[in-house]
This record gives C-alpha cells, structure tokens and sequence, in this order.
C-alpha cells in the first residue's frame, strides 16, 4: 500500500481511502465491519464518513454509517490504527440532524451539536480530520459544472474557521478540512487561516474522475502550491 501525507499534517494516510456512505441503508453493520476488517488487512488506514450518512439521506437511517463504524471500534479495539474522517452538514432543508428541528447550516452552535453527536455514535474521543460536507452558501454542488451566482443567506468563512477552531482547541478534532468546495472557497479558508491565526484546512474531498475533471482548473494548483491535499470521490463518476 502506498502512503501519502495528508496536507501538510505529517500524517500519512493510505492513497486509498475507505469510503462508508451505503451502510445502515444499503450495507448490513455487519458487511460494514467485513470490508473495515479487510481494508486494514490490505494496508488501508483511511476512512470517510459522515453525519449525513448513510445515502441516499433519510431520517431513518441518518446517522447509521457512523454508529457501524462505532461498534467496529469498540468490538475490534483498533481506534488507534485508523485515520478517521467524517463531516458536518452545509446548509439544506433537512430537519433530522438537530435537535432542534432546524435545516441544517455551518453556525457555530451546529457545529458543536454535530461533532459532540459524530462522537458519540463513533465511540470515539477525537476525529482525524472533520470536513465541512458541503459549503453554507448556495453553489453547485456534488460535482455540478459551471457558475451561476446564487442569492442565500450563509455564515461567514471567518467565523466558520472560529467555530472549527474551538472544536480544535477542545481536542475534540485534529485537523479540518472541505469537501464540495470551489477553488475561491478554498483560497478563503486559506486566508483566513493565514491572517487571523485559525485552523488551515488540510484537505478537500470533490468529485473527480474522466467527465468531471473541473478540480484540475484551479483546485490542482491550491494542491501542490498550499498543500491542501485532494480526496478525490466518484472515481467512477457515479
């Protein structure tokens, strides 16, 4: 198995990344510890999740992915062979995540709310790197082509980074990054980072893959310039 450094954290990850989306509603808990189990017997120390998860989302089974991942951890007793990721919702519609009935957003109270509830389900006390899922402001998204500017309300970068900044503090994470997020959102975290003295996001996990190669544009720059390390998802393009 090849290794890579993740960003510019000093951790190495697997170049393969396990992916976890399709458990709890296509996947079995049991099928989801057989592939954990045989992606560490392959070398693969790199795994993705989410809150959201599993897919297509639901309130059902939202929430399932991660509590698989969390009974493997606690039947295995491996927590510390695996880099973990896992994310917080953007801004949508969906009422289930939290526990007020609020659609979901990036404030600093929702961010809190999600990774305390990211742990618990894990049976973890840290995440590796937790991703923002999507950005709080209106864009295309999961790999939509072109530009077209959309009027919505959104948090600022700034006092998104503020909040990743106290789970960081707190422990609670190691490291941030982005998922779904453009070139000029990615630069933004950057500066803002650099500025103000706030986390630096590590990584950004985007569709890419024979028809939707748009993170060559400008995304594969800010990767060997700023060493903001690409997670590439939808090889297959779906």
């Amino acid at each position: 198995m090849e290794y890579r450094e993740l960003g510019r954290t000093g951790v190495k990850v697997s170049s393969i990344c396990l992916g976890t989306m399709t458990w709890g509603q296509q996947n079995t808990e049991a099928e989801g510890h057989e592939q954990m189990d045989y992606a560490i017997a392959q070398g693969i120390n790199f795994f993705d999740t989410s809150e959201m998860y599993a897919v297509p989302p639901k309130p059902e089974t939202q929430g399932s992915t991660e509590k698989i991942v969390g009974s493997w951890f606690k039947a295995r007793r491996n927590r510390d062979k695996v880099i973990l990721a896992t994310k917080v919702a953007g801004r949508s519609p969906m009422t289930w995540l939290r526990d007020d009935g609020a659609g979901t957003e990036q404030s600093k109270a929702q961010i809190h709310e999600a990774v305390n509830k990211s742990l618990k389900r894990l049976q973890t006390d840290y995440i590796d790197l937790y991703q923002l899922h999507w950005p709080d402001r209106p864009i295309n998204l999961f790999g939509g082509l072109g530009y077209k500017h959309i009027e919505g309300a959104s948090h600022p970068i700034g006092e998104i980074l503020e909040a990743l900044q106290e789970v960081v503090k707190s422990g609670k994470v190691r490291f941030i990054g982005l998922s779904n997020e453009t070139p000029w959102g990615t630069m933004t975290f950057l500066h803002h980072a650099k500025t103000k003295g706030l986390p630096r996001v590590q990584s950004i996990q985007n569709a890419y893959n024979l028809v939707n190669r748009t993170f060559e544009l400008g995304g594969s720059e800010i990767a060997h310039r700023d060493g903001v390390g690409l997670l590439a998802y939808s090889p297959l393009a779906q």
